[in-house]
């Protein structure tokens, strides 16, 4: 784990009702930034590295880092655009800088004028060291406009990738040294739940409404890392009652994806294949295990099924389309019926009426519909489920776990913040 590099953040009182945060989100190979007032959305940005990643079958974390650098000072230029913010100091600063009309010399004036602020705050280059580039770009941009009027920074922590989450915390612990604003540090899983609460009209309007919940509640959080079912006791108390033990299952969907030869991310191709077989008139030629689907308590294992997969295409040997459809819509059938019965059992165990689902995973259509239709026959259970939308990484999900935090004086300002790739959600 890389250690703490002892900077201070600055800390003050916060607003309770409502306040102006910004989010940001850099875990894994989404590039994220939001700016919300009280429930209001301002701006949402969200850069993918997906087509990037691709090539290689998979995240690699130092590609990502280098993406989150590269990209995170545009969008940040691009939120504050789209908040109406201004982008100049004043006037005299601006026709200052006009006066010199070499743009080498205007270069000179400019980074003369960046270093000598620069010497004021202490730390700056200390806090940007890693990402040389994001550190150029802040130099050339930060510290030449005016301070926007936001209220906290909230940052995801982890888990995720260790390279990929320190760009995205220095980048809020630089902001917070320039412009003495608290950061809030986030759960990354916890921001996956609050997105599935995230209500009302939706981005388009730019208006969310944070849905009431009874507890206790269940939460199944179902990403490419994580496969997990969370008891909710009250707000931020969280208690992880059933975990895999070994493949999260996105990461199953990937490695299934790969053997069946589909490109990444393998998620939404096996969806599409297995779509294709969902008729009543369909039949199946082989029937794939339920890895401890009886196993008694909430775990899970998805290693020995995607390792079955693996066996069956080998014994096949070559396949046609429609073994891959065949292959896709069984696995896709495997995973769900195992989510769906461990978390009936969790759901039964702990009394729970309501249940959230998140997670990149939560996208996926046949989990969805399964879901829903096990709320509409259980009429006492409350089903909140991620919009397509927000299911994957985003910082919206960020911004509102911090102003919940807020408005729960429960957010921990102040505090040296460091990346944490296996943070639990607790």
């Amino acid at each position: 784990m890389t250690k703490s590099r002892g900077i201070k953040i600055i800390s003050r009182k916060m607003p309770k009702k409502s306040a102006l945060i910004l989010g940001i989100e850099t875990s894994c190979d989404e590039t994220a930034l939001a700016l919300i007032d009280g429930e209001k959305v301002l701006a949402n940005i969200v850069l993918s590295q997906a087509k990037i990643h691709a090539q290689y079958g998979g995240v690699f974390p130092m590609l990502a880092k280098r993406e989150h650098a590269k990209n995170l000072l545009p969008i940040f230029k691009k939120i504050l655009g789209e908040a109406n913010f201004s982008n100049s100091k004043t006037e005299k600063q601006n026709s200052e800088m006009l006066q010199v009309t070499s743009y080498k010399s205007r270069f000179s004036f400019r980074k003369s004028r960046i270093l000598d602020f620069c010497k004021q705050k202490s730390g700056l280059q200390v806090i940007l060291e890693r990402e040389p580039e994001l550190l150029e770009q802040f130099l050339a941009f930060v510290p030449t406009i005016e301070k926007p009027p936001i209220d906290a920074i909230a940052v995801t922590e982890g888990p995720g990738l260790e390279p990929a989450l320190w760009v995205g915390i220095n980048f809020a612990k630089a902001l917070s040294t320039i412009w003495k604003i608290p950061i809030i540090p986030i759960n990354h899983m916890e921001g996956h739940i609050i997105s599935a609460l995230l209500g009302g009209n939706g981005i388009s309007n730019s208006q969310f409404l944070i849905s009431k919940i009874e507890f206790p509640t269940i939460a199944l959080l179902i990403s490419g890392g994580h496969t997990e079912l969370v008891l909710m006791k009250d707000w931020f108390d969280y208690e992880i009652v059933g975990a895999t033990k070994d493949d999260a299952v996105g990461e199953a969907f990937d490695k299934v994806a790969r053997i069946l030869g589909l490109p990444y991310p393998g998620g939404p191709e096996i969806s599409r294949l297995a779509e294709g077989l969902r008729t009543p008139a369909s039949t199946k030629p082989f029937v794939l295990p339920r890895p401890m689907l009886n196993s008694g308590d909430l775990n899970f294992s998805f290693s020995g099924l995607k390792t079955a997969v693996l066996y069956l295409v080998k014994k096949m040997g070559e396949l046609t389309e429609d073994d891959k459809k065949n292959i896709a819509r069984e696995f896709e059938d495997a995973v769900t019926e195992v989510l769906t019965v461990k978390t009936k059992k969790a759901l039964v165990q702990f009394g729970a009426k309501t249940l959230i689902i998140g997670g990149g995973v939560s996208a996926n259509k046949n989990i969805r519909n399964t879901f829903e239709k096990l709320a509409t026959e259980k009429t006492d259970l409350k089903l909140f489920i991620s919009t397509q939308e927000l299911a994957t990484d985003n910082a919206l999900m960020i911004a509102f776990a911090g102003l919940l935090r807020l408005k729960a004086n429960k957010a921990k300002l102040g505090e040296k913040i460091t990346a944490q790739g296996n943070l639990k959600i607790m």
